[in-house]
């Protein structure tokens, strides 16, 4: 409900932003180049680092700083253009390499041993998943009949949407169009954009409220300076671990960027070679990531090469904050205009139902320990939001409370991966169920 008075305030400035600003002194459009862009989204990391050390709110329910430098200057942009002062478009190119080396960086994790150490929570997770995507597609349904429109534009607001993001909304929006539905990329769209900002703004909260509530430690935390509460911004943000492990030379560092880069050819080599052979589409995302987890186990019994992961996170702690952040920078608000009210019902309801069917039925199958508590930010991060988000959150309660090696294994593996195995059938059924 707020949200919609909020749109509506958002385009009555709009409308009469002419009469407020009827001598303004220009009216300029900026398109920021791949420089442009990456400066930026560093300064409003740096800033949302800032913000969230100084403002007690974001730390204390441990809002990822990418989250709030992006949504920070997303905001910002918002009311230059509401009022014809400029209008900022960032370069977008970024956006695809930074996601693919992270997910190029999980597969590097991603070891058979720890798989099999995932065990039956692994496979408990991805149930609770599945679930998900099954709920979220029949209160989807079970709206459009309360509300009277098509469930087809219903369902763009469920799996397709939550947990399948902007590219199941961009690609099965296509699909429902092409049935005659118009619309529904549009309106598919901005709900995934709602889902990345609802989703990057909750699921860290949860578990702080979970850890919090019931108490709960980390079984095993190797660093406890770095997990001080009463530690300072440099410690908190800059602390350089006393190992031999994370000591690394320019020729270590020049190492792992060749074997990233390396599983990003193949990795792309091997998606494309199997859409000409056989036209069946595989993310080249996946492909990396195959290739790189394919790539890690062979290096574990051969020991190819000696994989620093001080090295591997501090990579992938780079390319999903600047992933994230200017993801965010790339939306535009005033899109979320375009989500009607039934639509923002949906919504609501997914939002409403993924708080409950996390904290009281997630929790406990998980084990309602330390580890379940940051599985919940994951699932709720993936589950209106993207995998990017699920990791965002985990890495900010891990920061503040402590590591979870089951969390950081196994949320990733089943939101880029394992998922899709329950939630494209689920999409497709339901498509053709109302077509």
């Amino acid at each position: 409900m707020f949200y919609y008075i909020f749109l509506n305030i958002l385009s009555l400035i709009q409308s009469y932003s002419h009469i407020i600003f009827s001598r303004r002194c220009f009216d300029l459009n900026v398109n920021l180049n791949l420089i442009s862009t990456l400066s930026i989204a560093i300064v409003f990391f740096i800033i949302g680092t800032f913000l969230k050390d100084k403002i007690k709110f974001f730390s204390k329910f441990c809002i990822p700083s990418p989250v709030i430098g992006g949504l920070l200057f997303t905001l910002l942009s918002l009311l230059l253009r509401i009022f014809n002062i400029v209008n900022i478009s960032v370069s977008q190119n970024f956006i695809s390499i930074f996601m693919t080396v992270f997910f190029t960086i999980l597969g590097l994790n991603a070891s058979f041993k720890l798989v099999r150490k995932g065990g039956s929570l692994l496979f408990k997770y991805w149930i609770l998943c599945g679930f998900l995507a099954l709920s979220q597609n029949i209160i989807a349904v079970s709206i459009a009949k309360i509300t009277n429109i098509h469930p087809l534009i219903a369902l763009m607001c469920g799996t397709i949407s939550m947990e399948g993001g902007h590219g199941n909304a961009a690609a099965f929006g296509s699909t429902i169009e092409k049935m005659g539905i118009n619309g529904a990329v549009t309106i598919g769209l901005a709900s995934a954009t709602l889902g990345i900002i609802i989703g990057g703004l909750l699921g860290a909260p949860v578990a702080r409220y979970l850890i919090e509530k019931y108490n709960l430690k980390p079984k095993f935390n190797p660093y406890p300076k770095l997990y001080n509460k009463k530690s300072n911004f440099l410690t908190k943000n800059f602390l350089t671990r006393n190992s031999k492990s994370n000591i690394f030379t320019t020729i270590n560092f020049f190492e792992h960027t060749l074997v990233i880069l390396l599983c990003l050819n193949f990795g792309n080599l091997i998606a494309k070679t199997i859409y000409l052979k056989t036209s069946i589409v595989i993310p080249s995302v996946v492909g990396c990531m195959i290739v790189a987890c394919i790539f890690r186990n062979f290096n574990d019994k051969v020991k190819l090469v000696d994989l620093n992961f001080y090295i591997l996170d501090f990579a992938s702690d780079i390319s999903l904050s600047m992933f994230l952040i200017i993801a965010l920078m790339s939306i535009n608000l005033l899109d979320l205009a375009t989500i009607a009210g039934p639509m923002l019902l949906i919504i609501f309801a997914q939002v409403i139902f993924i708080l409950i069917y996390s904290i009281f039925v997630c929790f406990k199958v998980l084990g309602k320990n330390f580890d379940a508590a940051v599985m919940i930010s994951g699932i709720i991060g993936h589950g209106i939001g993207n995998t990017p988000n699920a990791l965002a959150n985990i890495n900010s309660v891990t920061h503040k409370y402590g590591p979870s090696e089951k969390a950081s294994l196994i949320v990733p593996l089943v939101g880029a991966f394992l998922l899709d195995i329950f939630s494209l059938p689920c999409i497709i059924i339901f498509i053709n169920l109302f077509k």
